[in-house]
């Protein structure tokens, strides 16, 4: 009967099966001149069988006897399976080894005949994960994990014919599957079916990602691990439970955490977003995915995006599959699974986590192992690593919990694949919730989320949002990673080394998602904007400084893969006010540009998501407002022991020649104009008073951090050694700082956030300046006073006033 189908459809075939890729190219196979090659299967399906011999009447692999039942003599066949298909009514079609590979090994174990070499071949039928599929008839019939029956591969042969994916495995002799030492030859030949059934299963999981399709399977697994069984028994004795009515809670969680993930799910969501995104944005522009392809087949991928907007897990999961990669499982908020809503997220690849699981052991444990079963069996995995959405527009510090299981899970089976952290960074003209964040950054109180959210979004789709800009950094492998942090870590059985490996890779991360950052329009006119006394400057100078401040990242880029900002001043002027940031008010000697209204601390976001990028920079600059010359060991004197204190806040990577680094930015700042040199003294431009007034403005960007730095270290000294424990020192300096905005009237909500005030004194405590007692209590170097007494003229003279009033105030 297959005989007479092939011979019957054939010809037919030859006409109609396309081949959309071949790989690897045949030339790259490892097969010698005089070798016989037999093609191996993965199961006796009519449709495969049909595909290789159109394939092979269409390619020839050079030097290769591709036809080898016909030679004289010779009993070998053109092609095998190595599994048989077995239908069964309600269960679908099964899997069973094929007796005749079996037989075939067999004679080749008492065969005196040259070598054999199989060449595993495996054919995927419509589109891949990542690959556009129109017509709902081609992606139902399209290749999936779970066996097809005929009807089913029938459809597929007519919708899918012209769309085949092909991959050929590494060749295998035979004599290298069977010679090897095994006690009996039968069990060599289990050893090699294993063996070929293994690279079947991998190229599947390369192709069509990781199996999504057994839900039911993949809780039943996590209730069964042995830690989770574990916990289950304390759970039934601490709490007095049943151990059936704690193994019950145990698969509930189960259940409220893991994804429901569907392939037609994905394939509807990447339409309607299509769609959407078509409405909200002018486009997507997507930089570094190179990056991603050269690690997707041989590594485990750890997404870790910057959280700005929940747009960002659709967008990222949308970028994803439209450039044919495999989408990845996304950690989500529990707060999120809302009715409606969460089943849609869970079929999109949504899992979701408690913000705590303190006080629960068993979610922990539950969680715990859900996660390790998605690293070991290859599913990618997408979490935000600050945890919330940063509603000050700047990098958030690290939340260190997903990582921590993430390393733990690693380690705990160091011998599969190699990890890899994705850092993604996503930055938007305009985020979605403009008017949320305006709100919150102004009262201060959080929005709860709703159902209803999605309606108030459909309400603004002919709103302007601009572009959006989607760039991945540099990948860190883990095992590298942690070869250079902890030599041992394969070996270390204690494993105290984790805490401090976690907290150093969560920096590492962060960093890494910095230094993708992208500018556009929208970040240069709040950055320039932001920095005068009443947000407002001249057109002509607003487009000369947004010019030089984006000049410079291209000369001098801050970061390894920041991206410049593309178009002119004049455009990017035009399409801030086309997005209601800022208007244009006509006068008499020229327009100026104004922040709109109630927009100022709305801007300060946009500013944030670069300020990192211009630190350094403003920091030079800032040097120079008050010295009208330095040379380059005054600057690196006079400012150096700043320098730490912007790495820790805005998450740069250190250098290790500081001197360069000076260097480097004053030559660059001398190729804008911004500064001029004699040879010996680096001095202000003379008789330039529009570059002068570009300096200070650029200067303006970093006062509101070297101030919050100023005020810490003026309370810490104003009272004896020891009066102060971290957590009194950082509470009343962000009362000082948010009682100086409203005396100065600076709408930035930021500039008195407690966390920022931490990573201060953490970077005092680290370059030696204060050190902690074992009761918790602050001392203070001598040096530190001397140090704040020769930068006190670096600031002006109206905020060191202001300064001592209020810590006369607090003092009486």
């Amino acid at each position: 009967m297959s005989f007479f189908w092939q011979s019957s459809l054939q010809p037919l075939l030859k006409r109609w099966l396309r081949f959309r890729s071949i790989a690897p190219e045949t030339t790259a196979l490892n097969v010698a001149a005089n070798d016989r090659l037999v093609y191996v299967l993965d199961h006796d399906a009519l449709s495969d069988q049909l595909a290789l011999d159109s394939l092979r009447a269409q390619t020839t692999l050079p030097g290769i006897l591709t036809d080898t039942a016909n030679e004289p003599g010779e009993t070998l066949p053109a092609h095998v399976a190595l599994n048989q298909l077995k239908r069964h009514a309600l269960r679908g079609p099964q899997k069973r080894p094929s007796p005749k590979f079996d037989a075939l090994l067999e004679r080749l174990q008492a065969d005196d005949q040259p070598d054999v070499v199989f060449l595993p071949v495996s054919f995927f039928w419509g589109r891949r994960p990542g690959r556009e599929t129109r017509g709902i008839w081609r992606l139902m019939t399209a290749d999936r994990w779970p066996l097809s029956g005929r009807f089913r591969r029938l459809l597929s042969l007519a919708f899918n014919g012209r769309h085949i994916d092909v991959r050929y495995g590494t060749p295998y002799r035979a004599s290298d599957l069977l010679t090897s030492s095994a006690p009996s030859q039968a069990h060599a030949r289990r050893r090699s079916i294993r063996f070929l059934n293994r690279q079947f299963r991998q190229r599947r999981q390369e192709v069509l990602g990781p199996d999504l399709s057994h839900r039911r399977t993949l809780v039943r697994t996590v209730i069964q691990a042995p830690e989770v069984r574990q916990q289950i028994r304390q759970t039934h004795q601490a709490h007095d439970i049943t151990l059936e009515r704690a193994t019950k809670r145990a698969r509930r969680y189960a259940r409220e955490i893991a994804s429901h993930t569907s392939p037609r799910a994905l394939w509807l969501m990447y339409k309607l977003l299509g769609q959407l995104w078509n409405r909200l944005y002018n486009g997507v522009n997507v930089t570094g995915l190179d990056r991603v392809r050269a690690l997707a087949g041989t590594h485990e991928l750890i997404y870790v995006p910057c959280h700005r907007s929940h747009i960002d897990y659709l967008l990222l999961s949308y970028v994803i599959y439209h450039h044919g990669l495999t989408t990845p499982q996304i950690a989500a908020g529990k707060n999120l699974d809302m009715p409606g809503i969460g089943a849609v997220l869970r079929r999109g690849g949504a899992f979701f986590i408690r913000r705590s699981f303190k006080g629960n052991a068993l979610y922990g444990a539950v969680f715990n192992e859900y996660l390790h079963q998605l690293i070991t069996r290859g599913y990618p995995v997408e979490y935000f690593i600050e945890g919330g959405r940063s509603r000050t527009g700047r990098m958030l510090p690290p939340k260190l919990g997903m990582l921590a299981m993430t390393l733990r899970s690693y380690v705990r089976e160091p011998n599969t694949r190699p990890m890899a952290f994705i850092p993604v960074y996503i930055g938007y003209e305009k985020v979605l919730e403009s008017g949320a964040y305006q709100k919150e950054l102004t009262t201060g109180r959080k929005k709860a989320e709703s159902p209803f959210d999605l309606v108030r979004v459909i309400k603004r789709l002919r709103q302007p949002f601009g572009q959006v800009h989607v760039n991945i950094g540099e990948p860190l492998a883990l095992d590298h990673w942690l070869d250079a942090q902890q030599p041992d870590w394969r070996t270390e059985p204690t494993q105290d080394w984790q805490p401090a490996a976690v907290r150093a890779l969560g920096k590492d991360v962060v960093q890494r998602i910095n230094e993708a950052a992208t500018l556009n329009g929208v970040n240069l006119v709040a950055l320039a904007l932001l920095s005068t006394s009443h947000q407002a400057m001249e057109e002509s100078l607003l487009e000369a400084q947004i010019e030089t401040l984006n000049a410079l990242q291209r000369i001098a880029p801050a970061t390894r893969h920041v991206m410049p900002a593309d178009g002119t001043p004049a455009q990017w002027i035009e399409h801030a006010i086309h997005l209601g940031m800022v208007k244009r008010v006509p006068q008499a000697l020229g327009p100026i540009i104004v922040v709109q209204d109630n927009q100022t601390a709305l801007l300060t976001w946009y500013r944030n998501n670069v300020l990192h990028l211009f630190a350094r920079f403003a920091l030079v600059a800032f040097a120079f407002r008050h010295h009208t010359r330095l040379t380059l060991e005054e600057l690196e004197h006079l400012v150096g022991p700043m320098w730490p204190a912007l790495d820790n806040e805005f998450f740069l990577p250190g250098v290790t020649d500081r001197a360069h680094a000076f260097d480097t930015l004053l030559h660059a700042l001398k190729g804008q104009g911004l500064l001029e040199y004699n040879g010996e003294y680096w001095t202000r431009p003379t008789r330039k008073l529009i570059r002068n007034e570009q300096l200070m403005t650029l200067g303006s960007i970093i006062v509101p951090t070297l101030e919050r730095g100023y005020l810490l270290v003026s309370l810490l000294l104003r009272a004896p050694s020891g009066s102060y424990t971290q957590e009194s020192l950082e509470g009343q300096s962000q009362a000082l700082a948010e009682r100086l905005t409203l005396l100065q009237g600076v709408n930035a909500p930021e500039y008195f956030d407690k966390r920022l005030f931490q990573g201060l004194l953490q970077t005092l405590t680290d370059e030696g300046w204060c050190w902690e007692d074992d009761a918790g209590v602050l001392h203070i170097h001598e040096e530190l006073k001397d140090a704040l007494n020769a930068r006190r003229r670096l600031f002006d003279p109206a905020l060191r006033q202001r300064l001592i009033h209020l810590l006369a105030t607090k003092a009486v």
